[in-house]
């Protein structure tokens, strides 16, 4: 008598397979969707600009300021984009189903 650990096998385990005339394997795809989704390419900004000042000369010998300096400032909006990614649904599986196995007799 032959035993599991003469054979090789220690601490085996084989689970058993179902009978093939019985049940056959099916596989079941994964399943995938697209998703878009809005992503920011660039946050928004406030840029200062300055200005000088600005004269004018108004008699010959004198000139005087006509604007004093400042700064103007520019808003720049964000920047966005929509991006697609695919994601998974359901992973792919296997499973056993039974064989439609018809009667030769009467059809079924």
């Amino acid at each position: 008598m032959t035993s599991a650990a003469s054979a090789g096998c220690y601490n085996c385990y084989a689970p058993p397979q179902p009978c093939t005339t019985c049940y056959q394997q099916q596989y079941v795809a994964p399943q995938y969707r697209t998703v878009d989704e809005t992503v920011m390419v660039s946050p928004g900004a406030v840029v200062a600009h300055r200005t000088p000042a600005q004269y004018r000369t108004v008699m010959v010998p004198q000139t005087v300021m006509v604007a004093p300096p400042g700064v103007q400032y520019e808003q720049i909006p964000p920047q966005y984009a929509t991006r697609q990614r695919v994601e998974m649904v359901s992973p792919g599986y296997s499973y056993y189903a039974p064989v439609q196995m018809g009667c030769a007799s009467c059809g079924y």
